[in-house]
């Protein structure tokens, strides 16, 4: 069994703003740990996969950052998008490209900004994973994270009772995949027992998506075919930076997942977080007396419950709570904590004053 991977890392993280900047967005940060997403990210896979089998899709912006930050990753591996267009386009580019190189692999997509406690355990779920797709080549497969409280910033998978023991653990058939709940259907989903947080991890032969891709987006395959005789002649980032902007801007789960038949959920827990905002810092940080994480050089009388960062200035607080604090060299952000999820709309507001130096 030949084992591929690729990881997604155009992103710009915007709600990890002011940190998380254009020329370097949050999968390049050290979040947790001494190294950055990514680079855990790679080292993860690492223990599975050979890193010339390991893809990255990125955008221009990012390519050099990740050859300094991944060194060993030869360069034909890192994948070059010159627009972004979502999951879709990213996955069907880089499927054509490994099917070339490694043409019976079983490809795994993830995404190069989340946090794994257990990376035993999250190792040992890929290999199952794989198992599957080699158990039955027509299956795609996602990894779904046991919810431990009504979450409603992520999707949700919901599982039927049809399941597989695969290297002793449980795989469900998929029911369906739902969209982010409000707190009251999140609270019934975590009641109900068979609802999983969708961590945008998925595991497939690469026929397999090929032919899904063929079936439901005809469109899209199409263009992919086109490139895959251009590169033949033509050189593969020339090729992709022309063809790619006509690729239709739409996520793997709309245009793959939410319609194929035989897709399989494996429950997991593994200490696992999409670090999608600052309130992440809380779950993957500890947290002193007064329920606060906090970072630099503060002094803090009174506070409760906030999150705090200085770039190396004195931060001081007294008698608040609730609070999001982030200091860098140009920036403060002020931000009450659970409008965590609109940092976008001072993105947003930036944009519109043409502020660019601060995005």
């Amino acid at each position: 069994m030949t084992l591929t991977a690729v990881i997604m890392a155009g992103g710009k993280g915007e709600r990890f703003w002011p940190k998380s900047r254009t020329n370097l967005p949050k999968q390049f940060l050290n979040i947790s740990g001494n190294k950055s997403m990514i680079q855990q990210t790679v080292s993860r896979l690492e223990k599975l996969i050979s890193i010339e089998q390991i893809f990255v899709v990125t955008n221009e912006l990012y390519a050099e950052l990740i050859h300094a930050q991944i060194p060993n990753l030869p360069l034909d591996n890192i994948i070059i998008e010159p627009i972004g267009r979502n999951t879709a386009p990213c996955v069907g580019v880089a499927s054509i490209i490994i099917e070339e190189k490694f043409p019976d692999s079983t490809m795994i997509v993830l995404p190069s900004d989340h946090i794994v406690e257990n990376e035993e355990r999250f190792v040992n779920i890929l290999n199952t994973a794989a198992m599957v797709c080699e158990h039955d080549s027509d299956s795609l497969v996602t990894l779904g994270i046991t919810p431990n409280y009504p979450e409603t910033g992520y999707g949700y998978i919901e599982s039927t009772q049809n399941r597989l023991n695969i290297n002793d653990m449980n795989v469900f058939q998929v029911n369906q995949f739902v969209e982010k709940p409000n707190l009251e259907k999140a609270k019934e989903y975590l009641a109900a027992g068979n609802y999983y947080w969708n961590s945008g991890i998925f595991i497939w032969k690469i026929n397999t998506i090929r032919r899904y891709i063929k079936k439901f987006m005809p469109e899209m395959n199409d263009l992919l075919e086109t490139m895959k005789v251009a590169f033949k002649s033509n050189n593969i980032n020339q090729v992709i930076r022309s063809e790619f902007p006509k690729m239709p801007d739409q996520s793997i789960d709309y245009g793959i997942m939410e319609k194929a038949e035989k897709i399989f959920v494996i429950p997991c827990i593994f200490g696992w977080d999409d670090v999608g905002s600052w309130t992440a810092l809380e779950r993957i940080n500890d947290k002193d007396s007064n329920g606060n994480v906090i970072k630099g050089n503060i002094l803090s009388i009174d506070t409760k419950d906030s999150i705090i960062e200085s770039n190396g200035k004195l931060i001081a607080t007294l008698g608040i709570e609730n609070l999001i604090i982030i200091d860098t060299e140009d920036v403060t952000l002020i931000c009450a904590k659970d409008r965590a999820q609109e940092i976008k709309s001072i993105i947003k507001e930036l944009r519109e004053h043409k502020l660019d130096k601060y995005l």
